[in-house]
């Protein structure tokens, strides 16, 4: 069979997934939304409405978001993020209008810190914003999983999307740390990983402020003793934990309570083009915010799960 009609196959074979599945999803997400906004007290219908976004005439925007589908992940989205997480958002309000990029740490071996840092702008934030994350490139392989992070508005992670929506004035979410950050065991819990240079030389190629964010309780939801690498790269994964509470049944993430910290936006001046010692001390500058913060933030924290 030649590639091209290979790969014509897998794209209408993943784009017919994703059909089936909002099929299935419409007969009970209306449902479930009501359950939600109940229980919560709060609308996620507006929330989605006051995002703003332009969309073509089969209802998503340039980078595949879907305010449809949106409603209920969000749904989803807050359930966590308000009763199971019992997320603490603190300096949302500071957040600058217009473009900006939120450099945060990663953790937690699945990415519910991300999760919850999109539905804290969503449902937090005032006015919402759409959050824009910059997704593993291996992710694009997985054809449901690709396609219901585009719904969701995320975005496969190149310098070219990046400085798309940022030059749209979007608000970008970060991850310098990748996998190494999200993988950690639990012995290098909030120490950061090293950052890439990337999100630096973008911030200044577009001019666009960078707020530190500083996220607590995602290194404990799964904690992990290791990580089998050569497994990982045979299986084509970023990482391979060992979770020890997965062994024992226990499969949903433990309810930590996380705190989310948002710091003052900082604006770089500079030449993008510098040589990476430049760069790097910039770098080091958000790094070690984002270090302090989390430093200072679990020096505060009473505990784990309160």
């Amino acid at each position: 069979m030649p590639r091209g009609f290979e790969a014509d196959i897998n794209e209408a074979d993943a784009a017919q997934r994703w059909r089936d599945f909002s099929t299935y999803m419409s007969r009970w997400g209306d449902r479930f939304i009501q359950h939600v906004e109940s229980l919560l007290g709060e609308e996620l219908q507006s929330k989605i409405v006051r995002l703003g976004r332009q969309v073509n005439e089969i209802g998503i925007d340039p980078f595949g978001f879907d305010p449809q589908s949106a409603r209920y992940l969000l749904a989803l989205a807050a359930l966590m993020h308000r009763r199971y997480f019992r997320t603490e958002v603190q300096g949302i309000s500071g957040l600058p209008q217009g473009r900006v990029m939120l450099v945060a740490n990663h953790s937690g071996q699945v990415p519910i810190d991300g999760m919850l840092l999109g539905a804290s702008l969503i449902l937090d934030a005032e006015p919402p914003r759409l959050p824009r994350s910059m997704v593993e490139k291996w992710s694009a392989q997985l054809p449901f999983v690709s396609m219901l992070f585009a719904r969701s508005g995320q975005v496969v992670g190149s310098p070219e999307n990046a400085r798309r929506l940022l030059e749209n004035d979007e608000t970008l979410l970060v991850f310098p740390e990748g996998a190494r950050g999200i993988a950690k065991p639990f012995e290098r819990r909030y120490q950061l990983e090293p950052f890439g240079n990337g999100f630096m030389r973008l911030a200044l190629a577009t001019h666009t402020p960078i707020v530190p964010v500083a996220i607590i309780g995602g290194e404990e939801q799964y904690p992990s003793i290791a990580n089998l690498g050569g497994l990982a790269k045979l299986l084509r994964m970023p990482s391979f934990p060992i979770i020890p509470q997965l062994f024992f049944g226990m499969w949903m993430p433990l309810p930590t309570r996380y705190r989310i910290h948002f710091g003052e936006a900082i604006t770089f001046q500079g030449d993008p083009d510098d040589e990476d010692a430049v760069i790097e001390e910039k770098v080091w500058v958000v790094r070690s915010t984002i270090q302090g913060m989390l430093h200072r933030g679990l020096q505060e924290r009473r505990s784990i799960f309160f």
